[in-house]
């Protein structure tokens, strides 16, 4: 590809001169490991968005006073794209990503940005890259936009000028135990977040601070951390990077969005189908000991997380002071792989779309 720029309506795009994807083994995908050739970029200064720019992926500089650095004013969102067929690519649930993009850009102080250059950007990177998207089922083109602050000064305040990027990366599974059951433990040292601070906000700095409860939990054989509330510590809130949810009796039950928690946008999609499906729902508080009440009752029937990288995440222990809750360790619930397989099925086109959660990208 000759390295011309190119202008369209809104975005400038400067064409690799030459792709890097023979450097890629589609067989063997590591989650977040290998970028494709091309990314977006605009810039924030004197109180506004400057023009959006699509150029060859690459390091970029900064200075050791660049404010982020000191500060941790970031905020991100992950999504994906999905091969459907040899012409179309689906984007899931961009507007909603989008939504809550912004909605962590308020919450950090960072400008908000529009739909319309966010939406216009996915799809020009989706096209000039479309060969970097994996076609095997279970993989798929992870999408990362980021803004953060890049002022050249210590001063804690929020910075005058910020970077806006989006990146994308060919991923396979998330968690290595692919879609099987894993393991959860509760932690009464540490805590993800709390009611009024950034836990609702997808800020760089809230996955930095569950690092360390996260090591220890993986020391002791579990995959990742049942969060609990805060202030009394018997509420549960999320698991690792996901929402969770609850399937006791004939209800499925999900923590409320109380301030603490991330609005899910795969949670959201995972409600709407038992919703759709008759499925009693309950959004509200769930403490630990009613899920151990429920498990001793024969009422707990399956237990699963929610996000973007793995979609759902079947649970089948958790460990909780001494306590243990055994599912089953083989295969996931029946409940748990009906959201997987019907969510997947419209990511990759193979069910009809009736929530309309897909943007179609022709390749």
């Amino acid at each position: 590809m000759m390295n011309e720029i190119i202008t369209n309506t809104n975005i400038t795009i400067e064409p690799v001169e030459q792709s890097r994807i023979h450097e890629v083994d589609f067989n063997n995908l590591v989650f977040g490991r290998k970028f494709s050739d091309h990314m977006f970029e605009m810039e924030f200064e004197d109180d506004k968005w400057g023009k959006p720019l699509i150029k060859p992926y690459a390091p970029f500089k900064m200075t050791p006073a660049t404010n982020v650095l000191h500060y941790g004013q970031a905020v991100f969102e992950g999504m994906k794209a999905y091969y459907a067929d040899e012409n179309t690519v689906h984007i899931f649930r961009p507007k909603a990503h989008h939504e809550r993009f912004n909605n962590s850009c308020r919450r950090m102080c960072i400008p908000e940005t529009e739909y319309e250059i966010f939406i216009e950007a996915l799809e020009t990177l989706i096209k000039l890259d479309h060969q970097w998207i994996p076609k095997r089922s279970g993989t798929a083109l992870y999408i990362r936009p980021f803004i953060f602050a890049s002022d050249d000064l210590l001063a804690a305040r929020s910075s005058d000028t910020f970077t806006y990027q989006i990146i994308t990366s060919p991923v396979g599974a998330y968690y290595s135990e692919g879609f099987n059951p894993v393991s959860l433990t509760t932690t009464d040292e540490y805590v993800r977040a709390v009611k009024g601070g950034t836990g609702e906000a997808k800020a760089a700095g809230n996955y930095a601070g569950s690092f360390l409860p996260a090591k220890k939990a993986k020391a002791n054989g579990y995959t990742q951390v049942l969060w609990l509330d805060a202030k009394e510590h018997k509420y549960i809130e999320e698991v690792g990077t996901m929402n969770i949810h609850f399937l006791i009796g004939d209800t499925l039950i999900t923590p409320a969005l109380t301030g603490s928690i991330l609005p899910g946008v795969t949670r959201r999609s995972v409600i709407a189908l038992a919703k759709e499906w008759g499925l009693n729902v309950e959004e509200r508080r769930i403490t630990i000991d009613e899920v151990f009440e429920a498990y001793e009752k024969g009422e707990l029937k399956e237990v699963f997380g929610s996000g973007t990288a793995a979609v759902v995440s079947p649970v089948g222990l958790i460990h909780h002071k001494g306590k243990n809750i055994k599912l089953d360790r083989e295969k996931p619930g029946e409940f748990a792989q009906k959201c997987f397989d019907k969510i997947t099925d419209i990511q990759y086109g193979r069910a009809e779309d009736k929530f309309g959660w897909v943007h179609k990208v022709s390749i």
